[in-house]
């Protein structure tokens, strides 16, 4: 709706964020470019790059395919899911913070194939490196300390770019968001 006011006029959705994750959104002017770019969504031609902080090293790089339903404890009604990873940097804290006496960290580049309902989430918590504030799936005793003693209440988890045909010309388009200071 606050787009909606700021343009003057309808938008029609078309890539969401779940509410705590930042980043790019995008909207369509008319229904038949909403419809278009639904199409290329169906057909996978629609790439996105998020960033994320997750507790522990995790790999340098991976794929995870591992089926998730859209009503989490609902596997009879699983569909295919993936996600690619890629570890862009790892940062150790002289803080016990659980049973071991540092605390670890990376910044993953996450590349989700397909779009279930809190994908990326769900796939980094089932690598056991959740996202860092992330109260549904996430590790309670590391939220807290970046909650307390870093002063980041916010999940760390941004979609920074999306690629896609654009919905008339078919050309590429290329949107990209910044990350807050929270997160840097």
């Amino acid at each position: 709706q606050q787009v909606r006011n700021q343009v003057g006029r309808h938008l029609y959705p078309v890539h969401r964020l779940d509410k705590p994750t930042s980043g790019v959104l995008v909207f369509a002017l008319n229904s038949g470019a909403a419809r278009s770019l639904a199409k290329s969504f169906a057909r996978r031609q629609v790439h996105k790059t998020y960033l994320a902080v997750v507790r522990g090293y995790i790999a340098e790089a991976g794929e995870v395919d591992y089926a998730l339903s859209d009503t989490e404890g609902d596997h009879s009604k699983s569909r295919s899911a993936v996600t690619r990873y890629l570890r862009l940097e790892t940062a150790e804290l002289p803080v016990a913070v659980g049973r071991y006496a540092t605390a670890r960290y990376s910044l993953v580049q996450v590349m989700p194939a397909t779009g279930r309902m809190h994908q990326i989430r769900r796939h980094l918590r089932h690598l056991r490196h959740p996202v860092i504030n992330d109260r549904h799936y996430g590790d309670n005793k590391h939220n807290r300390f970046f909650t307390e003693a870093l002063g980041c209440r916010r999940l760390l988890l941004a979609a920074t770019e999306i690629r896609f045909p654009h919905p008339r010309s078919r050309e590429p388009a290329r949107l990209t968001a910044g990350i807050d200071p929270d997160f840097s």
